[in-house]
């Protein structure tokens, strides 16, 4: 017994200095720096030209829509705002799930869904070509780099030759359905090309695909969204104050969509707006609240007005 155990301990002490594989003798600590590499993002200036936008309008006619329509169904209200609002404009909304994109251009009239770009994660949509070329196609996406680096298009550029933007500020999907931190960039585009922004309000489209899940949940979820008040800033002012008016435009939708436009105003009014960001409590409360889809008929809007 004693020989075998003493093989064994051989054994070990050699494979534990073995270089298994291609591992290098030189500690990571001591080796030299290398920068990393430039990541190339996939050019997206072709999908805003007249033949991808041709092919992209049959792709969502013909193709999205329908398919969309099947899976789950919407209420759009707040659409009498564009009539009389000209773009470019930046839409920004809340981000808690991959149905966002494709309810908020499919219930954009058809003259605002064929002038508008989607900003888009480089590291996600554009990190494969197939990936690259299909949501640049059918979504109108170009990448931006949430951790820095070379852009092939920026949004100041996407809005200098006429087009709208959608971008949602949290930068990524919502775990939890809730409303998360608002990053600077699109308060930044706003006060910088002096731009306005129509807040955009959503509910249920984490109920109906939250993230992790590839497909929607059966049954035909409700969908909402709701589009506010263009929003301009003041001039000379400076995206730090900026942005807490659009999250704060976006939470009073979420209000006014849960509960009525009265209700909703008068909760403004005193600065009583409920936070998007969702109740200090347990983790999955905060989920298990927001896997309800919304009511399938609308909350009625004058109600506070029949009880006089």
């Amino acid at each position: 017994m004693g020989f075998v155990q003493d093989s064994v301990d051989d054994v070990r002490q050699v494979a534990r200095g073995w270089r298994w594989g291609r591992r290098s003798q030189v500690p990571r600590s001591a080796e030299p720096f290398v920068p990393p590499q430039a990541q190339t993002v996939f050019p997206s200036e072709w999908s805003r030209r007249k033949p991808a936008m041709a092919a992209r309008e049959v792709a969502q006619k013909v193709g999205l829509e329908p398919l969309f329509r099947s899976q789950v169904r919407t209420r759009v209200e707040g659409l009498d705002i564009l009539e009389r609002t000209q773009g470019p404009v930046i839409f920004v909304a809340n981000h808690a799930s991959h149905l966002d994109t494709p309810l908020i251009l499919l219930s954009l009239p058809d003259a605002w869904r064929r002038r508008t770009a989607v900003a888009a994660a480089a590291d996600y949509f554009f990190d494969t070509w197939w990936r690259a070329v299909g949501s640049a196609l059918v979504f109108n996406t170009f990448p931006i780099e949430r951790h820095g680096g070379t852009m092939s298009a920026t949004p100041g550029e996407v809005l200098a030759d006429g087009w709208s933007l959608v971008i949602f500020p949290e930068g990524t999907r919502s775990q939890d359905g809730w409303v998360g931190r608002f990053r600077m960039g699109a308060a930044f585009l706003a006060c910088e090309h002096d731009v306005p922004v129509i807040p955009v309000a959503h509910r249920g489209t984490f109920a109906a695909m939250p993230r992790g899940q590839g497909w929607p949940s059966p049954g035909r979820r409700q969908l909402t969204i709701r589009f506010g008040e263009p929003i301009r800033p003041e001039p000379g002012e400076s995206p730090r104050t900026f942005a807490p008016k659009v999250r704060s435009a976006i939470a009073a939708l979420l209000d006014e969509d849960s509960t009525t436009w009265w209700d909703a105003r008068r909760r403004a009014a005193l600065d009583a707006t409920p936070d998007p960001g969702g109740p200090d409590v347990a983790p999955w409360r905060r989920v298990w609240a927001q896997s309800a889809s919304p009511p399938t008929s609308a909350v009625p809007r004058i109600s506070a007005w029949r009880r006089r």
